[in-house]
């Protein structure tokens, strides 16, 4: 039976690019011939998609599966955390919800998901010629090292070899890799077969005495120094640099930038048009008066909407959709635009509130969570949004909440809402509703800036690859993938 050989990526921090490294090692294996698959154990986001099998898995390794053109699957994924507070999260493992836990349960509870872990891990490795693993935050958490499924304990499993990021634009990236590398266990020291430094912008000769002395401290090679790649490759990180108020231009969306916010990734499409500002709003002041106010979903809907109250956003976006600002809500923030929240069950905290009384909308959460792709035309649409009407559409719902039969979109007046995930993805959806806000403006809409969402992706995909290739030593990477560990 084929068994694939395994590589991982760890990183000496969050963010410190782990997983765009994954997705192009994905995409450099399969542009060589390889069958290739991602996989992390353990994610820890609000970023989450749905399969076609209607289960939830995290939207980083759904990325990495279309840069290695297969399709995603839960297995790639199976265990995934979405925070409720800041000492608790839902656990999902291989795509269904088991519950709610504190982390101190659950780091308790976690090695008995082992199993689990490998029966996915196997799976995927009996169908492919490579895994490309990823880990989580840093190895040398030394407080919880005891109890590891996603970094070193998951490179023991897989019986795979090391690649340590570090993030040389957020500074210390010498300290960062070595300081990691000392801290791990002589035999998980062992695993690790080079380094990489990821973000660099300037002149890479300047490094060059740098690598050595690292070389010297460490004992095993720089695989490469990876540039500051600008790409446009959707970023779960919570830290991603998408989520700040940014510049004003021809046309402004305002996202309301809520603290739990989940699945910001949806309105990507947006920031592809070079009239568009995408701002992701924090606080009325950076709301001003945008062409269309967009409220995303979240964890926790009741507690944002209070944050949006107390803050005076929610009064905002109500004085600007009575100005006729149209006002677009998805999941969490759909609900939000409704008459009324409850959560008898205690499902995201407990208790009832009002909400905004844009749409005729009630929502009760439920004890089982409501996941599906779907797909379809869209409708019955006025105003602004009537040019989408006849256009298709492509996406999935995650959900507790329960409003009813809404469809796809409901509507009334210049306020729309809609469960639906990657709504605006679609060919031809996002620039239906950019060529509306610049006519409302009374502006000229670029017909070429319309473009195939799908070739734009795989482009990003492909300059992510070549940028990563021609930085790292391939040579080596193969021999390490070659030598195990």
């Amino acid at each position: 039976m084929n068994k694939a050989k395994p590589i991982m990526i760890q990183g000496t921090m969050s963010n410190a690019g782990k997983s765009l490294i994954c997705a192009a090692l994905c995409r450099i294996f399969r542009q060589d011939g390889h069958r290739v698959a991602p996989f992390k154990s353990q994610n820890m986001a609000l970023n989450s998609f749905i399969t076609d099998e209607g289960l939830e898995m995290g939207r980083a390794q759904v990325v990495q599966a279309e840069a290695a053109g297969v399709k995603p699957s839960v297995r790639m994924n199976p265990i995934l955390l979405k925070p409720t507070t800041d000492v608790g999260s839902q656990v999902i493992v291989n795509g269904e919800v088991r519950g709610n836990m504190r982390a101190a349960d659950y780091f308790k509870y976690k090695t008995s998901l082992i199993p689990d872990i490998m029966r996915a891990y196997d799976s995927l490795a009996a169908e492919n010629d490579i895994l490309v693993i990823e880990g989580a935050g840093s190895p040398a958490e030394i407080n919880l090292k005891s109890a590891d499924i996603v970094n070193m304990g998951m490179a023991k499993m897989a019986g795979a070899p090391v690649l340590l990021v570090g993030d040389i634009d957020r500074g210390g990236v010498f300290a960062q890799l070595y300081g990691t590398v000392a801290l791990l266990e002589p035999e998980e020291r062992a695993m690790v077969k080079a380094t990489i430094i990821n973000k660099f912008r300037g002149d890479v000769s300047i490094l060059a005495p740098g690598l050595d002395m690292l070389y010297d401290l460490v004992k095993v090679p720089c695989a490469g120094v990876v540039p500051y790649v600008r790409v446009d490759i959707d970023d779960e990180d919570s830290l991603s640099e998408r989520l700040t108020a940014g510049e004003r231009k021809e046309i402004d969306i305002a996202v309301v930038s809520l603290p739990r916010i989940s699945n910001f990734t949806d309105f990507s499409p947006f920031s592809r048009f070079s009239g568009v500002s995408l701002r992701y709003v924090k606080n009325l002041f950076e709301l001003g008066s945008p062409d269309l106010i967009v409220i995303p979903g979240t964890k926790s809907t009741i507690a944002d909407l209070k944050w949006m109250r107390q803050n005076g956003l929610e009064g905002g976006v109500l004085k600007a959709a009575s100005r006729g600002v149209p006002v677009f809500g998805i999941c969490g923030g759909f609900q939000m635009l409704g008459t009324k929240i409850s959560d008898p069950l205690g499902t995201e905290g407990g208790g009832e509130i009002a909400g905004m009384g844009l749409l005729p909308l009630e929502t009760v959460f439920a004890e089982q969570k409501t996941r599906a792709q779907t797909e379809g035309v869209f409708e019955n649409l006025t105003g602004m949004f009537a040019p989408l009407n006849g256009l298709s559409y492509r996406g999935y719902e995650i959900h507790m909440g329960q409003s009813g039969n809404t469809g796809a979109v409901m509507q009334k007046d210049n306020v729309c809402g809609s469960y639906i995930h990657g709504l605006f993805d679609g060919n031809g959806i996002a620039g239906a509703i950019v060529r509306a806000l610049y006519e409302k403006r009374g502006l000229t809409f670029d017909e070429n800036a319309v473009f195939d969402a799908r070739a734009y992706r795989e482009s990003q995909y492909d300059k992510l690859a070549e940028a990563v290739r021609n930085a790292l030593d391939m040579e080596m990477i193969y021999r390490i993938l070659e030598e195990g560990i």
